[in-house]
């Protein structure tokens, strides 16, 4: 069970939201109204650069592919590398067909 240091009642109740979502539709409606665009282009796009640091891209591929900063690349391998494991538990999770906007590019 996680115990880090953000844990609170608040969070517990938006996350037992999201598990109560039952396809991508519901999850679009949900995020719509929760998250402004900019925020959730923000979190794919993290999600995105955590999967191609995870494949050993460059952060030129991945700034090129994604128009993340150099810094939000660099927060996202921290994250990695030094984080509960949040990225790689969901990247492992992902079917190969629809984890990344690179395979589709490529």
């Amino acid at each position: 069970m996680y115990s880090g240091k953000l844990r609170d009642d608040l969070l517990d109740r938006l996350f037992e939201a999201v598990l109560v979502l039952e396809n991508i539709d519901e999850c679009y409606q949900f995020f719509e109204d929760i998250c402004t665009v900019a925020e959730l282009k923000s979190l794919a796009q993290r999600l995105e650069v955590a999967k191609m640091i995870q494949t050993n891209r460059t952060y030129w591929e991945i700034t090129s592919r994604t128009g993340a900063s150099t810094a939000t690349i660099s927060r996202v391998k921290r994250a990695l590398n030094y984080g509960a494991d949040g990225y790689k538990l969901v990247l492992e999770r992902l079917t190969p067909a629809k984890d990344s906007v690179d395979d589709i590019n490529s």
